[in-house]
């Protein structure tokens, strides 16, 4: 894996001894190879959590990520909270594959200016505890995963799920209320 320093722009190869002193982590913590973190300050991640090939966590610009206790992340998962978006994960989340979590988007109101050159405007998301999504997942920002919801694959999230609930579809909607009991 790799992290990379908001300060520098350089991408660093560090061993857990060196970034450890920057990334606020419990014990138990699993990252495959080819991960890339920006701005590990800004990112805490708590015990027993797993995060799988090829993700990338993006916590520059202001922003926050926190992730729970027991929190499995698959491969090429993006948490993008960059631009001062905040991503807050509860215990015991379960991520699929390819999901995108984005807490913040491009500023995109002006025609006289490229998008590109207006910035972002930051949200904030927060999945509680016993959540699983599926994957290909889309997360848009402001939007909060009710307890032990379940998302359908492929769904884009662009408003809160209540607890308890199965949604899914693009936009996601609520397929079943407690669906589980």
């Amino acid at each position: 894996w790799r992290l990379q320093s908001e300060s520098s722009g350089d991408l660093l190869r560090n061993t857990h001894s060196s970034w450890s002193k920057r990334l606020q982590a419990g014990h138990s913590l699993s990252i495959s190879f080819g991960c890339v973190i920006t701005c590990p300050r800004n990112i805490s991640i708590g015990s027993e959590a797993n995060i799988m090939n090829n993700c990338y966590l993006y916590a520059h610009g202001s922003g926050r990520i926190q992730i729970g206790n027991r929190v499995s992340i698959n491969s090429n998962v993006q948490l993008g909270a960059a631009d001062c978006g905040e991503i807050v994960l509860g215990n015991n989340v379960a991520i699929g594959p390819n999901v995108v979590i984005r807490a913040s988007n491009h500023e995109y109101e002006k025609r006289d200016t490229p998008i590109y050159q207006q910035g972002h405007r930051g949200g904030r998301i927060e999945i509680e505890d016993d959540v699983w999504i599926g994957a290909n997942v889309t997360v848009l920002p402001n939007v909060r995963l009710g307890e032990g919801s379940v998302i359908a694959a492929g769904s884009v999230v662009n408003r809160d799920i209540p607890p308890y609930s199965l949604a899914g579809g693009v936009p996601a909607r609520v397929l079943k209320n407690e669906c589980r009991k």
